[in-house]
C-alpha cells in the first residue's frame, strides 16, 4: 500500500469505531505512542511470546490473505509478514492513533506490500463472505460491546476450514504463581500505567480482564457462533488464553 492509500485509509470516519465499550477507539487514541512499551512491561515481555503462538496456530501459508481485528499498531501482522512474507495481511481497528502509529511501524519494516491497515470495528466487518484464509485478534474482544455479533462477522468472512486464533488476557486462579498473577493485575498494573500514561485506561485494562468470562465459558460463545473451538490454551501461568478454531460448516 503506497503513502497515498495510508493517508486515504486512515482519514475515513471512525464512527463505526464510537459508541463501544470504554477500552476502544478514542480511549487508545490517548496512549497510541506508548501502547507498545506499555504492552512490554506491563506483560513482562511475554505478549510477543503470546502473539508468536497465535500466529503459528493460524498455519498460514503461502498466499494466504489474513484478517487481524483490534490490530493496534501492527504487531500480529508484521510477525505474520515476518513468519511468511507471501501473505495478505489486512488489519482492522477503531483507533486512528494506533493505526497511525502502525503505518509508521510497517514503513519501517518495508512491509507495506504485505500489510494494509484499515479503520472499524469487529461487530460491523466491510468485507464479503468467506474473503479470508484466517483471522485473528489480540487482546481485543474483551472491548467489543457485542461479542457475539463480532464471532458471527468472524465466521462470515473466514472461509470453510479457515482458521481463527483469539488471544484474551484473563484472570490467573489457583495456586501461588495464579496469586502472584493477579496482584499483578489488580495492583501493579494500574500504578506502572500511571506512570507512563493515564491511570484511567489501566484502571480499565484491570476491569476489563476482570470482568472478562472464564476462558472455557467464552469457548462456548465462539462455538454457539458457529466456529468449532479446540481447548483454550492458558499461556503465561493463566494470564492470557489463546482460542484457535475453525469455521463451522453449519452456524447455530
Amino acid at each position: 500500500m503506497d503513502g497515498t492509500n495510508a493517508k486515504r485509509n486512515l482519514s475515513i470516519s471512525t464512527k463505526a469505531g464510537t459508541g463501544l465499550v470504554d477500552g476502544s477507539g478514542a480511549m487508545f487514541d490517548g496512549i497510541a505512542g506508548r501502547y507498545d512499551r506499555l504492552n512490554r512491561v506491563l506483560s513482562l515481555g511475554l505478549d510477543r511470546t503470546w502473539r508468536s503462538a497465535a500466529v503459528e496456530s493460524l498455519q498460514l501459508g503461502p498466499g494466504y490473505r489474513v484478517l487481524d481485528l483490534a490490530t493496534g499498531t501492527a504487531d500480529l501482522p508484521l510477525e505474520m509478514v515476518r513468519r511468511e512474507p507471501r501473505l495478505e495481511v489486512v488489519g482492522l481497528d477503531p483507533s486512528l492513533g494506533m493505526l497511525g502509529v502502525g503505518e509508521r511501524k510497517i514503513r519501517r519494516a518495508e512491509a507495506h506490500h504485505q500489510i494494509r491497515l484499515v479503520p472499524g470495528c469487529a461487530e460491523r466487518l466491510p468485507f464479503p463472505d468467506e474473503s479470508f484464509d484466517g483471522v485473528s485478534m489480540a487482546f481485543g474482544i474483551r472491548n467489543v460491546r457485542d461479542r457475539t455479533r463480532a464471532l458471527r462477522e468472524i465466521r462470515r468472512v473466514v472461509r470453510p476450514g479457515g482458521r481463527v486464533a483469539l488471544l484474551e488476557l484473563n484472570e490467573p486462579r489457583g495456586g501461588l504463581i495464579a496469586l502472584l498473577a493477579r496482584l499483578h493485575l489488580r495492583i501493579l498494573v494500574p500504578a506502572i500505567g500511571a506512570l507512563l500514561s493515564s491511570s484511567a485506561e489501566y484502571r480499565y485494562l484491570r476491569r476489563s480482564v476482570e470482568d472478562f468470562p472464564r476462558p472455557e465459558r467464552f469457548a462456548i460463545t465462539m462455538t454457539e457462533a458457529g466456529l468449532r473451538v479446540a481447548e483454550p490454551r492458558s499461556l503465561g501461568f493463566g494470564a492470557c488464553s489463546l482460542f484457535s478454531a475453525q469455521k463451522s460448516e453449519a452456524a447455530s
